[in-house]
């Protein structure tokens, strides 16, 4: 639900998801039992970009502020094991670089690609962005249990990924 008690559809077909333009949601999988405690929800990017989807107070950080974050913890190429949960309880081995010094505790939930495909539980983890790249495409950072470092790309809008909030200033 959005902050201002609007309901976010749940979009569990394939063909539902591929051609949403509007706001919505699902589980891995379409799984919520399975996944949804652990992982939380996909979104696709016009949910993010209602501005409604955190709580009042709280925002979906831009591109600007996750540039911030990984220069503020040693740039790029290490910031992303600084920000993934410890351990392989929840990402595959090796879950290189993983520290946790940030706090972020960074899950693999994986993604919902556009055309309704679910991919890289456990592997990797994608956290949308409020910033748009283009008419098409949004940024999001990614991080990747073989790597520690962060990446910075932008993808479809109708991909579905995390989302992380952080409070206002």
């Amino acid at each position: 639900m959005l902050n201002d008690g609007t309901t976010i559809p749940l979009v569990t077909d394939y063909s539902d998801w591929r051609y949403l333009t509007t706001p919505g949601y699902c589980w891995y999988n379409n799984d919520q039992p399975n996944y949804g405690n652990t992982y939380g929800a996909l979104y696709n990017w016009y949910t993010i970009n209602t501005g409604k989807l955190c709580p009042v107070g709280w925002h979906v950080p831009t591109d600007a502020e996750c540039t911030t974050l990984s220069t503020f913890l040693g740039g790029e190429s290490v910031a992303g094991g600084k920000m993934k949960e410890t351990g392989t309880t929840h990402w595959l081995s090796p879950n290189t670089g993983a520290t946790d010094e940030s706090g972020f505790s960074g899950l693999p939930g994986g993604y919902r690609l556009f055309n309704g495909d679910f991919n890289y539980i456990g592997v990797r983890g994608y956290w949308w962005l409020s910033t748009e790249n283009s008419v098409r495409e949004a940024w999001h950072r990614d991080m990747d249990t073989n790597y520690a470092n962060v990446t910075r790309t932008s993808l479809n809008k109708e991909d579905g990924f995390s989302v992380r909030c952080v409070r206002d200033n």
